[in-house]
């Protein structure tokens, strides 16, 4: 059975504790729109962090914002494009427990600590994110993200 969105949020918070601490992010911000969702912030980017009950996985992503436009990666490809990563399957995304859920929780983290240093730079964050296969949503005049 997969975690409660309780559960969710409390292992979040335990697992990010450290990374959030090292990279300087702010957060967690916890919502509950339509997935749980657990977000930190810094260096103009956000990390989210998505627990979906029907896949029974988490997935962690990075979002980078612009006034032109918003970019979304999933961390994953990114750490792979940025080359901290050599292939697919270093890390799990299974949540149909408590286990399985802090395994993969861990997993993604390590793959936000090898990212975040990269992601100083904004024409550099976007060229990344643009080749790692990041989602674009144009022309909705937001601001970065801090």
């Amino acid at each position: 059975m997969v975690p409660s969105t309780k559960s969710f949020f409390e292992e979040v918070r335990a697992v990010y504790a450290e990374t959030a601490t090292a990279l300087g992010l702010s957060g967690p911000t916890e919502t509950e729109r339509v997935l749980p969702v657990s977000t930190y912030r810094g260096g103009g980017v956000a990390y989210r962090v998505a627990l979906d009950f029907r896949e029974g996985g988490v997935k962690s992503s990075v979002s980078f914002t612009t006034d032109a436009v918003m970019l979304t990666a999933d961390i994953e490809p990114l750490a792979i494009t940025a080359g901290v990563v050599e292939k697919r399957g270093g890390i799990s995304y299974s949540a149909r427990n408590l286990k399985q859920m802090r395994k993969s929780l861990l997993g993604q983290a390590g793959y936000v600590q090898r990212v975040h240093p990269l992601l100083t730079d904004a024409a550099t964050i976007e060229d990344l994110m643009r080749r790692s296969g990041a989602r674009e949503w144009h022309g909705h005049g937001s601001t970065r993200e801090q």
